[in-house]
């Protein structure tokens, strides 16, 4: 029971960091390669607070707030730049992350920070917590993606100057989603770390930003649904395959390449495909009766 319980932590941490990546990439199309530094962010973030007497609860929107706020920075920076010129720029970020942090004493340097402070509610409580979390950030997910900012971000990742020539603050709504995005990815990365009790730099490289951006285009982008049901499996996987932990790059970068040219939308495409498939037998079924 108490591995079960462990497993189901790791994946709402993982779902929680997934979804933080898709508002930014899913429903506002800014690519992001560099996601794991605002996740590493958010757990040394809290970790330190901890660690100076700052109640765990407390901890977190701290954590939120200071990845919120590099978000915005990197996303105000990034205003000039679109496509691949964006993806350079965030993966730049991520190494720039690990670079500072390798380097500074008061962060761990490459020794990393350990003996994190426990909530206290044990694991049963912390993994109900996490959960609950993952409820909350999924409906809210699901109501930012069907409101008017959701329809916005949409007009702003089909076409940026369609969009601004309708007259959206281009702009704005970039720097909303970064925000929004980033302060959640803070929110996954303190979990994370008072979950395994210890961080260091390669926590939170580019291969982990590779990880959660394959969790959302294998689930499929700006689909809430697909991006969890990725998110679940894809974090699973290295804990029963223990192989592919070592492969993980190869692994995830294969079906990454797989997606893209078989199934664009991920999971979510294929299903859609397939109710498709349904509906038009049910109906050639009827049309033939």
């Amino acid at each position: 029971m108490e591995y079960e319980i462990s497993l189901l932590t790791i994946v709402g941490i993982s779902i929680i960091g997934a979804l933080s990546l898709n508002m930014i990439l899913g429903f506002c199309g800014q690519i992001s390669l560099g996601h794991a530094a605002f996740i590493g962010v958010g757990a040394y973030t809290s970790s330190i607070l901890t660690k100076s007497g700052v109640p765990f609860l407390l901890s977190l929107p701290g954590a939120m707030a200071l990845s919120c706020l590099i978000g915005i920075i990197v996303g105000f920076s990034s205003l000039r730049v679109r496509h691949d010129f964006l993806a350079i720029t965030t993966m730049g970020v991520s190494f720039l992350f690990t670079g500072v942090v390798r380097k500074q004493e008061v962060l761990g340097g490459e020794m990393g920070i350990a003996m994190i402070p426990d909530p206290g509610w044990g694991k049963l409580g912390y993994m109900v917590f996490v959960i609950l979390l993952v409820v909350i950030l999924a409906i809210f997910s699901l109501y930012l993606k069907r409101s008017w900012m959701g329809y916005t971000f949409d007009a702003v990742a089909e076409d940026e100057d369609t969009a601004s020539i309708v007259g959206v603050n281009v702009a704005s709504f970039k720097l909303i989603a970064f925000a929004l995005g980033t302060a959640f990815a803070g929110l996954a990365g303190a979990l994370y770390a008072h979950n395994v009790k210890f961080i260091d730099p390669e926590s939170f490289g580019f291969i982990e930003s590779i990880t959660v951006l394959s969790m959302v285009v294998i689930g499929g982008t700006g689909s809430v649904w697909g991006v969890i049901t990725a998110a679940a499996v894809l974090s699973v996987f290295p804990l029963w395959f223990q192989f592919i932990d070592d492969y993980k790059l190869l692994v995830y970068g294969t079906l990454l390449c797989i997606v893209m040219l078989f199934s664009p939308q991920g999971l979510s495409g294929i299903v859609a495909d397939l109710k498709g498939r349904l509906v038009n037998s049910k109906e050639g079924l009827h049309a033939a009766d």
